[in-house]
């Protein structure tokens, strides 16, 4: 069976931590230990991330499948950032004994922008596929830079993001190119309409990766979503504006 690797801290309502794209489990170490003062926190890598062995295929299939089968057999609250959320909402479809909650962070049930709903360009996320066979390293890094972009203090959050990436191997093309296609074609919607789960969505008011009108489409797919927005913020809010995530979070996991 392939290694994925972990670690929990903290006890309490188990919530599990789920990354995106090129990231690893340890960007999440900070913000980890804040929730874990209040609740049993699993932090997990992607398959082909961290630590986590690689997968012959990146598909949403076969990492929800390593996911649940890596963690004790319990329903938990599954945190997932940017494609972290894309994962999350792929588990509550597939495996709805083992998710208790939803919290998509910076996510997007569908992440590309159509005539109906707000999402990022396609192009966009082709010009980044396209990137990634010429030069790796500078496209992982032009994405960093386009997450905390209009951020005041994005020099020293862009610093910390850096450091993050550089602290494990990064991902093969393979599997980052399978990460971009699996933003680009998955549709999740279904999983928040059908209002299964409880589910709270946080997003990033100055966010350039999920365009901030998303919130309309979001409301409109289900008005009993318990939509966040910190206002200030870009795409990695857990960093620049963590005590407002934690608070969100523990509002919302204190009426589960």
């Amino acid at each position: 069976m392939t290694k994925i690797y972990h670690q929990t801290f903290g006890k309490g309502k188990p919530i599990v931590l789920v990354h995106g794209w090129a990231m690893h489990s340890g960007i999440w170490l900070d913000f980890a230990r804040q929730l874990a003062q209040q609740y049993q926190v699993t932090c997990i890598d992607l398959p082909g991330h961290g630590y986590s062995e690689n997968i012959d295929a990146f598909t949403l299939e076969k990492i929800g499948q390593l996911l649940v089968d890596s963690l004790p057999d319990e329903p938990s609250c599954w945190l997932g950032w940017s494609l972290g959320a894309t994962v999350v909402l792929d588990i509550a479809k597939r495996f709805p004994d083992r998710v208790h909650s939803l919290i998509l962070l910076a996510g997007n049930p569908l992440f590309v922008q159509t005539d109906e709903w707000n999402g990022m360009k396609l192009t966009v996320l082709e010009e980044f596929a396209n990137q990634l066979t010429v030069n790796c390293q500078a496209t992982l890094l032009r994405f960093l830079s386009l997450q905390v972009k209009n951020l005041p203090d994005y020099k020293m959050v862009l610093k910390t993001l850096k450091m993050a990436l550089t602290q494990c191997k990064s991902p093969d093309k393979e599997t980052l190119l399978g990460g971009l296609e699996i933003l680009k074609s998955e549709d999740l919607r279904s999983v928040l309409s059908d209002n299964k789960v409880p589910a709270c969505l946080i997003l990033g008011g100055q966010d350039t990766l999920i365009p901030i009108n998303v919130r309309k489409n979001l409301l409109q797919l289900n008005s009993e979503i318990n939509l966040n927005i910190i206002d200030k913020a870009g795409h990695v809010p857990f960093f620049s504006h963590e005590r407002d995530v934690l608070t969100i979070i523990s509002d919302f996991m204190g009426n589960q």
